[in-house]
């Protein structure tokens, strides 16, 4: 049978005292430095030019007469 005043000793190691989410925390910590990463990539080339032709598709849609 495990020790369970070790085991509650032991929950605390590794943690930082300034937060109260405990492991959540350091999963947390990634998702921000992941997302912070994400949000300073470029836009890519691609994407883009697809998104150039999608709106010149549209223009060309709303100049035509029988567009409503």
């Amino acid at each position: 049978m495990r020790d369970k005043k070790l085991m509650n000793a032991m929950t605390g190691v590794g943690r930082r005292r300034d937060d109260e989410l405990g492991p959540n925390s350091d999963i947390g910590n990634k998702l921000r430095a992941l997302y912070g990463a994400v949000q300073e990539e470029g836009i890519p080339t691609r994407l883009l030019d697809l998104l150039d032709q999608l709106e010149v598709a549209e223009q060309r849609v709303a100049k035509r007469p029988d567009a409503e």
